[in-house]
């Protein structure tokens, strides 16, 4: 049932292609912003600048993409969801399709920043897992608090509310682990923001297993 929902999920998306042209558009848009204002000077672009830049940007596009997962969803379908799949499925298919999602935006921003502004990374293996481990934890995180806020009237508001104190701790393990992968640094002193990042991958999707579907009968 998993796969089916997921399945369901990538043929709605391909489908809907203004969509996936409106988040290329927006992630595309704020990486030649960037190179507009830091191409009027050579050489003007510090390590730590680029990755402020960067992570604002896969931010901002990761929020804007799974945001949406239920509340751009109809009361008709969900009562439609409800009778055919489990809770505990759809919550799943929820987050490997937005994990999916964040993962290929995270990576289409890292090589439009590397065509357009540069690329200032050293160890590239440890950033690239750090944008698997980040963009998973962006994902299981902001489904169940979509999931939450979809039933809450002003919906866009309490999405914002919830989501800023997961999404911060998430960001600042990827920034620390950011800064020793643009240094050079030995991955040694980057495992426990890797294992802090998993285990809040972790936590985030055991609390949307367990508590989605009492979120879900209301």
């Amino acid at each position: 049932m998993i796969l089916t929902l997921l399945k369901k999920e990538l043929t709605l998306e391909l489908r809907r292609k203004s969509v996936i042209a409106g988040i290329g558009l927006y992630l595309f848009s704020l990486v030649f912003i960037s190179y507009l204002t830091f191409s009027l000077r050579h050489n003007s672009i510090n390590a730590a600048t680029w990755s402020a830049l960067f992570w604002l940007t896969i931010l901002f596009s990761v929020v804007n993409s799974i945001a949406k997962s239920f509340i751009g969803e109809k009361k008709g379908l969900s009562i439609y969801y409800y009778s055919v799949a489990s809770p505990q499925a759809i919550i799943l298919s929820k987050i490997l399709y937005n994990s999916l999602l964040a993962v290929i935006l995270s990576l289409a921003g890292y090589l439009l920043f590397t065509v357009f502004i540069g690329n200032p990374i050293q160890d590239e293996a440890l950033f690239i897992t750090t944008l698997v481990l980040s963009g998973i934890g962006f994902s299981s995180s902001l489904s169940l608090i979509s999931g939450i806020a979809s039933k809450a009237n002003n919906s866009n508001i309490l999405m914002a509310v919830l989501s800023f104190p997961v999404l911060i701790s998430i960001l600042l393990m990827s920034i620390r682990i950011t800064k020793n992968a643009l240094d050079g640094i030995d991955r040694a002193a980057s495992y426990d923001e890797l294992l802090n990042l998993l285990a809040i991958n972790c936590i985030a999707t055991a609390l949307a297993y367990l508590l989605f579907p009492y979120i879900w009968r209301s």
